[in-house]
Formats: C-alpha cells, structure tokens, sequence
C-alpha cells in the first residue's frame, strides 16, 4: 500500500495547494469535507456535531489539520471572534480524539497554528522556545495548540506557527485592492516586522514536517526579517503604484476592531524558523521582495 495522507481544510489557500502538491508525486490524499462525499477519496465529517470514525484515519502517514474561520475577514465582532475560537477548537478537537483513539496506530498529527502565537514583541527575536503573547489572536493560538496535544503520546504531534502567506489569496488580497487605487502606504508606523512566507515554501515546510515525522512547534515563516513597508513597497513597486498614504493605528482600530489591529496589522514579531532550519529545510524564497515577486 502507498503512503496517505489525511487532510482538512483542503479546500483554503493552503490546503488545496498541499493536496495538488502531494497528488502529483502519487501520495494518496484523503480530504475530510462538510457536505456528501463526490469521490472515493472524500469523507464527510460533521465537527462539533459527531465523531470521526478512528478508522478514516487509520493507516495513514500522518492527518493535516488545517482550517478554521478566516482571520483575514474583518473587523473582529465578537460573533466573529467566537466563531474563530469555535471554528478552531472543534475541529482540532475532534481530529485529536480519532487520533488518540487509534493508540499505537495513530499517524502524525500536524496542526495548524499561527505566529500569531507570539502577540507583539518589539525589539525580540522570537524562536520556537519563546513564550506566548498577550493578544487576542496569542491566547487563540495557545488554546488551539492545546486542543492538538489531546491527541496523546502514541501519535507525534507538530503544531504549524504559520505566518501570513505573501500570495494573491492571502495576505496580499487587501494590500492588493489598496495599492490598485493608489491608497497604499504605511500601516501604523510601518516599521513593525510582519512575519511571511511563501505559498510554495509553506507547502514544502509541511511536506518536510510529514516526511521526517518532526514534532512540537515549527515557525512557518520566511528566513530574513521583512517590516510592513517592506512588504508594502515591493508589493507596489511590483504594481507599478505610490507607496504613501499612512493608515493610523488609531483609526484601523476604529475601523477594524482593537483586537483585529494589535493582533494581526500593527504587532511586531520578529519570528525566525529555529526549528525548520536546524532540521535542514532549505527556504526557496529567503526574502518577501522574492516571494511578492514570485507571487505577482
């Protein structure tokens, strides 16, 4: 029997992108889907509702627990903040009991997570070994984290503190609409270092997280340091637009919820991928002026 692997979350940004990614080097990939399955190698589950059968994931290399309620989507209501919270904590929750269920045929699980993990730390450079923040978005990824340890000691588990992906449908999507009209410019100070990463090197790091079975926390993010000008000017020189009209930090939180702006656009995180790099992993974009360019 061939390798699988089980997957949710496979029709967002990233999971579709892994999915492809392992089809076309013959890895057998099963998604987990919330509507009637349209092929063999979709099943169904209701998280939250019901359980997942054990047996959906036994046999399998390792389960992909990716997904959850976008935190792109703004401004943070609180119906919108707990649906973030729930969104995480059942699926997560209902992936780790099927795993410890399994016991000594449990396969890897790798959860998603986030470097939101580390609120805001200006002046620090934060590794895997760093403690979590203070933030909304800080204490969400804490308590997802916790829901993926459920899983037990006979399965490894590796939490994925992944960082906005520099791609059209990602972190770009907003920074896009803006530099198109010509209002682009620095988002707070513009000083604050914005973890990234590329589309292709997050779905290598995963594959190279399954492949050498790695366990605990791995930083999904870019190898050198970018501010949010940075990110913004590549992004509008790439565009052929003007990089100047500043969005104040006090009117993004009027705008867009305080938690929304501390947590995501004006925190400053310096997060270096400690663990990804002493494995071996070698990043094909080492800079986000080359993922913006490999994006556009």
């Amino acid at each position: 029997m061939g390798r699988r692997i089980v997957i949710s979350g496979a029709s967002g940004l990233i999971g579709s992108a892994l999915t492809a990614s392992l089809r076309s080097d013959g890895v057998g990939v099963t998604t987990l889907v919330r509507r009637p399955p349209r092929s063999s190698d979709e099943v169904e589950w209701m998280p939250g509702e019901r359980e997942l059968d054990p047996d959906v994931l036994a046999g399998a290399d390792a389960v992909v627990a990716l997904g959850g309620a976008s935190v792109g989507r703004m401004p943070w209501t609180p119906r919108y903040r707990a649906e973030l919270v729930a969104s995480r904590m059942r699926t997560t929750r209902t992936i780790a009991t099927a795993v410890r269920e399994l016991r000594d045929d449990a396969p890897a699980l790798v959860s998603a997570s986030a470097v939101g993990y580390y609120g805001s730390a200006p002046g620090r450079v934060l590794t895997e070994a760093s403690p979590a923040g203070t933030t909304f978005l800080a204490r969400l990824c804490a308590d997802w984290e916790e829901e993926a340890r459920r899983a037990g000691d006979h399965a490894p588990v590796a939490l994925l503190r992944t960082a906005p992906v520099i791609h059209p449908r990602g972190v770009l999507k907003p920074l896009m609409l803006l530099t198109r009209f010509g209002v682009a410019g620095p988002i707070g100070s513009g000083t604050q270092i914005w973890p990234w990463i590329s589309l292709d090197d997050e779905v290598r790091a995963i594959r190279h997280i399954v492949d050498s079975r790695m366990h605990g926390a791995a930083n999904l993010s870019g190898p050198t340091p970018a501010s949010a000008n940075t990110i913004g000017r590549a992004l509008a020189r790439r565009m052929r637009r003007a990089f100047w009209l500043p969005a104040p930090t006090w009117a993004l939180r009027l705008a867009l919820s305080r938690d929304a702006t501390d947590s995501l656009l004006v925190a400053d995180a310096d997060v270096r991928p400690s663990a990804l790099e002493a494995s071996g992993f070698a990043f094909t974009h080492r800079t986000a002026e080359e993922a913006v360019a490999a994006a556009l």
